[in-house]
């Protein structure tokens, strides 16, 4: 499956942004997805995930920061709804996706480019 993460951009704190990740092929209802991030000079790090039956996993970080992450099967799109973002929310951002891997350890198969998400003060 090859993955085009979009939706990012420059933001001021406190506002939002979505993002959008369009999966190729026809099987992706049999992926679990997800997306994590990577800030400058900073490990990468879990944000969100969804399994193909729709359960969904969060970091803790995502949840005081109100992320909520949703998948359209008929559009074969996952997003990432950001709110309340802070500075300490600018990194890449990148979508994956797995077969079988429902984790928060980035031991994900399919990874997408990354798509820049700055929060200016």
């Amino acid at each position: 499956v090859q993955l085009q993460a979009s939706g990012g951009g420059l933001v001021q704190a406190g506002g939002s942004l979505r993002l959008s990740c369009a999966a190729s092929g026809r099987t992706f209802s049999s992926y679990n997805m997800g997306w994590f991030r990577q800030a400058p000079g900073k490990e990468r790090e879990f944000v969100a995930a969804i399994h193909r039956s729709g359960g969904t996993l969060y970091s803790i970080d995502s949840v005081k920061g109100l992320f909520t992450i949703s998948r359209d099967m008929a559009k074969n799109t996952v997003y990432l709804q950001m709110n309340s973002l802070k500075p300490e929310d600018t990194a890449v951002y990148y979508c994956v996706a797995d077969r079988n891997r429902f984790t928060y350890a980035d031991e994900y198969d399919y990874w997408g480019q990354g798509t820049q998400v700055t929060v200016s003060s």
